[in-house]
């Protein structure tokens, strides 16, 4: 018997407003991402999620995509707080997060890392693993592409080889620099959880090309 073929999920990251929201939504996403960090071009206050929020679930109810708030180096108190004010179901932590900080806000919360070599993306597992959710609709690490001074969002590629050396041992989100034309092979390369986009699906920074949103979505599922 063949088994049937896993899907892999779709988080489209740094939405800004409510009409990139619905696009990504509408075409399929499973997670939509907000970057609560000030320093971001695409940063978005929890006010501004919190409607977005709102918005997309009283439209699409069971149906809407999790919400994902992206943070840098904050207190899990403070992690928490805007959680809930903004209505959001996870938290991606993408600074320098020790475990236990990681670790306080289970099962809400998973890390992002940006592993240079194979050993050091197996040294992030064993460090993270006691902090990896039991959810199957969630990921447990993301990873991105590596830069020595910036948090993400630098349009980067990961290297492929690195994310194949812990896909198989965890939910891998795999970022950095993906778009259309290369999320299929980056899938088959490597075999992830789930694949997350920004850069790759945008006409300007924090604006979103819903053509492109739509064909990301549709090359990460295999859809003609």
């Amino acid at each position: 018997m063949t088994l049937p073929t896993r899907r892999t999920q779709v988080k489209i990251c740094g939405i800004t407003n409510l009409n990139d929201a619905c696009c990504a939504a509408e075409a399929g996403a499973d997670l939509l991402g907000f970057i609560l960090f000030p320093k971001s071009p695409r940063h978005v206050t929890s006010v501004q999620v919190a409607a977005i929020t709102q918005a997309i679930r009283s439209e699409l109810g069971a149906r809407a995509p999790r919400m994902v708030g992206i943070f840098v180096n904050e207190s899990a108190d403070r992690v928490q707080t805007v959680l809930d004010a903004a209505h959001l179901d996870l938290a991606q932590l993408h600074g320098d997060e020790p475990p236990d900080e990681v670790r306080r806000l289970h099962p809400r919360a998973f890390k992002a890392i940006c592993p240079q070599t194979p050993n050091e993306a197996k040294a992030a597992l064993l460090t993270y693993g006691h902090t990896f959710s039991s959810n199957e609709a969630q990921p447990q690490l993301l990873l991105d592409a590596y830069h020595p001074h910036r948090f993400g969002g630098t349009g980067l590629q990961a290297d492929l080889a690195v994310a194949r050396s812990v896909a198989s041992d965890c939910r891998l989100l795999l970022a950095g620099g993906l778009a259309p034309e290369t999320v299929g092979a980056a899938i088959k390369a490597v075999r992830p959880w789930g694949v997350d986009v920004s850069s790759g699906v945008e006409q300007a920074k924090g604006i979103k090309d819903h053509a492109r949103v739509r064909a990301f979505i549709q090359a990460a599922r295999g859809e003609p």
